[in-house]
């Protein structure tokens, strides 16, 4: 194993660890969370494309035993790096893969260390941020918005884009992660004024920052009742496409129970049971959902 190879294999090993369980280097990571994420990278690829023969090509301790264990931690403890085999190129591929680039080789040459979050900001000087909010809203959303038919002008059916969002605080700063197609993640910053809540995000892959306006109609207020949840938020989401017009939709946040969460974003049909009955009524009514008055 090269020393380039070595510190790949740490950069991979960091991002995946940062990107499963919030730790930014891969030594602060255990065994049981190595475990766990292993059983994450399973249920993405049997969810995925991927052939069938593939979908447990990682063993529970994959990760934990043949790239910490064996490489990592044995170069941390001084072997020879000549002494340590170099990692299967072919399951780097697929790990790549499964974290939405199309080769290891495609992470290494394009995927941030860490998401840039300092470079967003929101900044309204004048009002008062409102922790309590923010607070209340930290933990596990799906968000809803209607997408394109998959192929053709209108032949197939219309779908949904169901995105997996979640929100935690770091700091004094309230942070925003989200899935997108092909596994591509969003990151950003959340905030509140009074009942307006405010999101900017980036993508680690495209170059087109999003915002988000939202309100909360008596929330603040509503919060010191005994009992009271904010279990769904609508959002004007506007950002600019790739012929540089303006895009802005109207996006359904979905509270969603940490134990039923997944971090993965897909394209539903009108048909699907996996599309909660009152999300759907929102959406069918395409005039409220398209803004189109840019």
């Amino acid at each position: 194993m090269s020393k380039d190879e070595l510190a790949q294999l740490e950069r991979l090993m960091n991002y995946i660890a940062h990107h499963f369980i919030r730790k930014n280097r891969w030594e602060d990571v255990s065994k049981a969370e190595w475990l766990y994420i292993s059983g994450e990278f399973n249920k993405l690829m049997q969810k995925g494309k991927h052939l069938q023969q593939e979908t447990a090509f990682l063993g529970d301790n994959y990760f934990y035993e043949h790239l910490i264990i064996k490489r990592l931690k044995a170069a941390k403890t001084g072997k020879t790096l000549s002494d340590i085999s170099s990692p299967n190129f072919g399951k780097m591929n697929i790990i790549a893969g499964i974290l939405g680039y199309d080769s290891y080789m495609d992470f290494l040459t394009n995927a941030a260390a860490l998401f840039s979050f300092h470079e967003l900001k929101i900044n309204i000087p004048l009002g008062v941020v409102n922790t309590a909010l923010l607070d209340h809203l930290t933990g596990c959303w799906y968000c809803y918005n209607s997408n394109l038919p998959l192929t053709g002008p209108g032949t197939k059916e219309e779908r949904v884009r169901r995105s997996a969002m979640e929100i935690y605080q770091s700091g004094d700063e309230y942070l925003v992660e989200r899935s997108g197609k092909d596994n591509h993640m969003y990151y950003g910053k959340i905030t509140a004024y009074a009942d307006y809540i405010f999101i900017i995000m980036n993508s680690t892959t495209f170059i087109r920052q999003r915002h988000f306006i939202g309100r909360l109609k008596d929330a603040t207020g509503r919060l010191k009742q005994k009992g009271y949840s904010v279990n769904q938020m609508n959002f004007v989401s506007t950002c600019v496409s790739f012929n540089e017009d303006p895009v802005a939709l109207n996006e359904i946040f979905d509270r969603v129970p940490a134990k039923d969460f997944e971090k993965l974003s897909v394209d539903l049909p009108l048909s699907s049971p996996e599309l909660p009955a009152h999300i759907l009524q929102q959406l069918k009514n395409k005039g409220l959902h398209q803004i189109t008055d840019y």
